[in-house]
């Protein structure tokens, strides 16, 4: 099974021109690939021949053969790579199952993400050796890591990325499967809610907030960054990246790199103290698409990670051995009573800001059924726990 590790890296200073060469030349190959690629679908149409349609191992070969002298000196995997990145871009194109799936577009040199992928890297000395290219004539150096990789196998992927502060390397190694936890009887149902996830540890009811005071004053220096850097290209659109630019700029991204580490460290913990306390997890297969589509809400839903949310439980309840259901996005877990089964309908049902019919707020939840009055979020997770268990009504 692969896991992935992601690592900071320091390397000195031939070996960052030679990354930043790498870059530039992963760049390079899937836009060279990406215009052959549609070179050979365009004669495929003209020929009006299905069997003359353009795949990975024809753009490679095309690639390969035309290589320039000044190729050999880079590695010869980034091309294939590269080609092999492409392919798969192609293919969820086409994939009915992914509707929303861009069709490939060719990288940019200024808003492109500076990485590449290489297989042949290896960990010698706790330290990264990348696979030097044989027409490369210049010293070599291994690169030095901030820690050991977390796991003992074989490195089967390597992809170094360079961010606002430096270089890393994303290492995916092939491990043993771990012995699955102890069983547990426990059942815990996990409500999503915009800014925090309500959840039971046995009886009682917690919430974790998703948006915390540190990242509301981040997002706002976010907005502060890009409200600078937009009059910078007001006042001047043609000659506008000044130093003074480019330094607000690398403020901007540094903000954001912390944003994102610090959003990643709480769902990491959150997930596996979850997926380790519990025996059986239920959780909501939420309309994200839909629910963005209300402009008031889109940015603040983008925030919630929700979507990352679910990767990360499907990925730890498969690696501890856990149960995971995802409930179907129609289940009424909101409009639901836990206590009658009830399910409000028409004027009675709740929105985001409560029932403006029978004037309740909106974490309250009144059945007019059997007269309960429940916390909204707690009675959702009540009816989660309930379809996990298979006594939910229809």
């Amino acid at each position: 099974m692969l896991r992935t590790h992601k690592i900071r890296c320091y390397p000195n200073a031939t070996m960052r021109r030679v990354l930043e060469q790498a870059c530039d030349y992963r760049r390079y190959c899937y836009n060279q690939a990406l215009a052959t690629w549609n070179e050979m679908y365009d004669a495929s149409l003209v020929l009006a021949d299905k069997t003359a349609r353009p795949n990975e191992r024809q753009v490679r070969n095309e690639l390969v053969n035309n290589k320039a002298d000044w190729q050999y000196s880079r590695s010869a995997r980034i091309l294939q790579l590269a080609v092999h990145d492409l392919a798969h871009a192609w293919a969820n194109f086409f994939n009915p199952e992914m509707p929303e799936h861009r069709k490939p577009r060719f990288k940019s040199k200024k808003r492109s993400r500076c990485s590449f992928k290489t297989d042949r890297a290896t960990i010698v000395n706790g330290k990264l050796r990348l696979d030097k290219p044989q027409g490369y004539l210049d010293r070599w150096y291994d690169i030095r890591l901030a820690e050991t990789p977390r796991w003992r196998g074989t490195v089967k992927l390597a992809t170094v990325v360079k961010e606002a502060d430096g270089y890393y390397v994303c290492l995916s190694i092939d491990v043993n499967q771990p012995e699955p936890l102890p069983e547990s009887p426990r059942i815990c149902g996990v409500d999503a809610n915009i800014g925090q996830f309500v959840y039971n540890d046995g009886e009682p009811m917690y919430a974790i907030r998703g948006l915390t005071e540190q990242l509301v004053n981040l997002y706002h220096r976010v907005s502060l960054y890009q409200r600078r850097l937009a009059r910078k290209r007001l006042a001047n659109p043609k000659h506008f990246r000044s130093n003074n630019y480019c330094a607000t700029k690398t403020k901007l991204q540094r903000t954001y790199q912390k944003v994102t580490r610090i959003q990643s460290d709480l769902l990491q913990k959150f997930t596996t103290m979850l997926v380790k306390a519990n025996g059986t997890l239920a959780i909501e297969d939420l309309d994200v698409k839909h629910m963005k589509m209300n402009q008031r809400l889109a940015k603040n839903l983008h925030r919630s990670l929700f979507g990352r949310f679910k990767v990360l439980m499907k990925d730890k309840a498969q690696w501890y051995g856990r149960q995971l259901m995802i409930v179907d996005r129609f289940y009424p877990s909101t409009q639901r009573c836990s206590q009658c089964g009830l399910v409000k309908t028409g004027d009675d049902k709740l929105s985001l800001t409560g029932n403006a019919f029978h004037g309740t707020k909106h974490h309250e939840f009144h059945c007019y059924g059997c007269g309960a009055q429940l916390e909204r979020d707690e009675n959702a997770v009540q009816n989660l726990i309930q379809y996990a268990q298979g006594q939910a009504m229809s």
